[in-house]
């Protein structure tokens, strides 16, 4: 059907005349005129839009989930965001402020502690509440708090729900697997005295177990002697059940690390503390060999918030939020292999920074530590390692030693958010799930199809 036989008028569109472009257009609407506004930098403070309504700010920024640094560059670039808020529970604080404030009270570490303790944390962490949130967000990038989580030992294994039940498994020699026994079980057996008991992180050693409640508590069982080795004394006594540590009831602990001859604690203000293997400080302090007291590590430590620690062969990791908003790495110890990272093979009394990070402009976020080799996985994504390469456990493609830290090229196309290391192994978890291993492959350790002594280059683990 046409126009013609529809009814439908034809239109003329020949019969409009021809006009100028700029007649026929609609003349453009009046914008809304708001005063001149200076918000940058020193100038002098102007009108802002928001002002008016401070408490939708608060939760606008509360709600977006930002970081630290995000906050401390509103405050920057805006005096409204400096200026008092007027706001309770402190009316002298800034809306970036109390953002930090209000994120920090939505962290599971932070929620418990007494109003004494925050302003406490607040002071160590050189005053302000968005170094307080940066401290807290760090420790959660490092390590799964409340999260499910696997801690494999040298003999044994421990798993972690994210309810906090407990599983165990594997050799049992010193009642490691913490069942009041000390029979072998290769199967995953949950400790059933700890039912009441929610545990938050693990650490497991050679014949010995620790676990972190979320009241801050710490348990351990297995052998009651840490320096038999080295210094030829034989435990005394077994514990095959989950014991409190009673030296360590008046610290709240989120973190423990177990070394060959020492134990290090992680409390939750960013102290570190160790046990034994102190004599001729070598962890910054003199102690008996089997001294089972809690002793702060000395030094430059002391007034740095730690946010992760890793024990190796006689040798300890610390990972810092410096008081100048960089993540820092220290280490103290046993300097063999160069797995102190320094640039030399010299033992370290105290804690000392590895410097190389800064050159390499890398912001470490995770460390671990392997027996003689370490590793870091960077805010962008590269993996450093250092120390022996025994096996190619280092990722350079040889089995050189390396005593600063050094970027795994093989991986450049890889970011990393997770690292683990064992004796002469490593494994790297990327942003996408995949798994990376290389290093010592005896027993298939490595978990690849082809059986080899080694891999000294970084190789996808796969399920083919």
């Amino acid at each position: 059907m046409d126009a013609t036989t529809s009814g439908t008028p034809i239109i003329q569109y020949h019969n409009i005349p021809d006009q100028p472009i700029a007649t026929i257009v609609a003349p453009p609407v009046a914008t809304f005129q708001r005063q001149v506004r200076q918000c940058f930098g020193n100038s002098t403070p102007g009108e802002f839009p928001l002002a008016a309504s401070p408490s939708i700010v608060l939760h606008v920024l509360t709600a977006g989930n930002l970081d630290a640094q995000d906050l401390a560059k509103l405050e920057a670039t805006c005096s409204f965001f400096r200026r008092p808020a007027n706001f309770a529970p402190d009316y002298e604080l800034s809306i970036s402020e109390l953002v930090a404030l209000d994120m920090c009270q939505e962290r599971a570490i932070f929620k418990p502690m007494t109003e004494e303790e925050r302003q406490h944390l607040k002071q160590r962490c050189g005053g302000s509440w968005k170094l307080v949130l940066r401290f807290l967000l760090a420790g959660e990038t490092c390590f799964r708090r409340e999260k499910s989580q696997a801690i494999a030992g040298p003999g044994h294994s421990i798993a972690v729900t994210s309810k906090g039940v407990v599983y165990s498994f594997g050799s049992n020699s010193s009642g490691q697997l913490g069942h009041g026994n000390t029979e072998e079980d290769w199967r995953p057996q949950a400790i059933r005295s700890l039912q009441e008991i929610r545990i938050i992180q693990a650490a497991a050693g050679a014949g010995r177990t620790m676990l972190i409640s979320d009241a801050g508590k710490v348990y351990a069982f297995g052998k009651d002697s840490f320096g038999e080795i080295e210094y030829g004394v034989q435990g005394s006594k077994l514990v095959t059940t989950p014991q409190l540590v009673e030296s360590l009831k008046g610290i709240f602990v989120v973190q423990a690390a177990i070394g060959n001859f020492f134990t290090a604690v992680l409390s939750r203000e960013g102290r570190v503390y160790t046990f034994s293997w102190g004599d001729d400080g070598r962890l910054g302090h003199s102690t008996e060999p089997n001294d089972v007291e809690p002793h702060p590590l000395l030094g430059a430590l002391e007034n740095i918030q730690v946010v992760q620690i890793a024990a190796g062969y006689c040798y300890l990791l610390c990972l810092a939020c410096e008081l100048d908003g960089r993540m820092s790495v220290y280490s103290v110890g046993c300097g063999l292999g160069g797995k102190l990272g320094h640039g030399s093979r010299t033992d370290e009394k105290y804690p000392r920074r590895i410097e190389q990070f800064q050159n390499m402009n890398l912001q470490p976020m995770v460390v671990a530590a392997g027996a003689w080799h370490a590793a870091v996985v960077g805010r962008d994504g590269r993996v450093c390692t250092w120390g022996w390469g025994r096996y190619g456990c280092l990722g350079h493609g040889n089995e050189e030693c390396e005593s600063v830290p050094k970027v795994v090229e093989a991986l450049s196309k890889v970011k990393a958010i997770h690292v683990a290391t064992g004796d002469y192994i490593t494994f790297v978890v990327s942003d996408d799930g995949d798994v990376y291993s290389f290093g010592c492959g005896e027993s298939a350790s490595l978990g690849h199809n082809t059986a080899t002594d080694g891999q000294i280059a970084p190789n996808f683990l796969n399920d083919g």
